[in-house]
């Protein structure tokens, strides 16, 4: 898989403010200590305890907290040893070890999530209300950068099973949307989006794929982008339009220099983002069942 990158290059100012913030609060929230919030074990432990829930397998956690696989091994068995966690094997795969809390483990993680609030509650008491939803709105807007930051959109033959799967979500979505349903057969073939004639694009946050977006040629010069989906988990980001500026960027490297694409009356937000980004209403170039907009947009470069 190809990752695509921002063209924009990150200034030395942005780099230095993001460090000098993560400096403040790590040292503000008190994750440098070996005893977080006063219980007898470092932040990297308490986490893990936190994460395991219910159980999950080492290989889920390792993925979802991007831990190296020893580093993970040597805590589950470290606290293994304190009578925290239980490790088994996966009843169905041999392959999977699995981790579990111990009654003693459940009582610390309630444990440290009570003194985690009051740690929070302490925090928050110096500020006035105003000033208190002040910070929880500037802390959703980082929360949602950062994950926005930390998903690649990736080039892949739209023949990979991230492909058809994104594609098989992406239709059982507007399926249910549209109020004359969708038919599959209308997705875009595999060799239409893959080498010369077009590319299909995956997003993926944290090793899942949460988005597509693919790309064919419709005559010489002019692209059609199609099939623009987020899950609904990562919806409200901006990951749609960093697929659109993805696409957008493949095109120009095809030496297209217009693009083209078409939605449907019920994708009202699609129509306002196209829109947005600088697509103008058409007539239809298409026999489209499912279309009632038609949109282009000129390249530059």
């Amino acid at each position: 898989m190809e990752p695509v990158r921002n063209a924009e290059p990150v200034s030395t100012d942005h780099v230095t403010a993001f460090r000098r913030f993560n400096r403040y609060f790590t040292r503000r929230i008190g994750v440098l200590d070996d005893h977080y919030v006063g219980q007898d074990r470092p932040l990297g432990e308490a986490r893990l305890l936190f994460e395991i829930g219910d159980g999950a397998s080492l290989r889920e956690l390792r993925s979802r907290l991007g831990l190296d696989a020893g580093y993970l091994s040597r805590m589950a068995k470290a606290l293994q040893a304190q009578g925290m966690v239980r490790l088994s094997a996966h009843p169905q795969d041999n392959r999977l070890r699995m981790i579990e809390l111990t009654a003693a483990g459940r009582v610390e993680v309630k444990e440290q999530d009570r003194r985690a609030g009051v740690a929070a509650a302490g925090l928050l008491a110096g500020l006035s209300e105003t000033q208190r939803a002040e910070l929880t709105g500037a802390m959703a807007t980082a929360q949602r950068l950062l994950r926005l930051a930390g998903i690649t959109v990736d080039l892949v033959d739209g023949a990979a099973p991230d492909a058809r799967s994104c594609l098989d979500a992406y239709a059982a979505d507007i399926d249910e949307r549209f109020p004359e349903g969708f038919d599959k057969d209308d997705l875009v073939r595999p060799e239409e989006v893959s080498g010369d004639a077009g590319a299909f694009f995956v997003a993926y946050e944290e090793g899942r794929p949460v988005g597509c977006g693919a790309l064919r040629s419709l005559e010489p010069g002019v692209g059609e982008i199609r099939h623009v989906w987020v899950h609904p988990d990562a919806r409200r980001l901006g990951l749609a339009r960093r697929l659109l500026d993805a696409l957008e960027q493949e095109a120009s490297a095809r030496h297209f220099t217009v693009v083209r694409l078409d939605t449907h009356a019920a994708l009202t937000e699609a129509q306002a983002m196209y829109r947005a980004c600088g697509y103008t209403d058409i007539p239809a170039y298409d026999d489209n069942v499912y279309a009632s907009h038609w949109f282009e947009k000129r390249l530059n470069g």
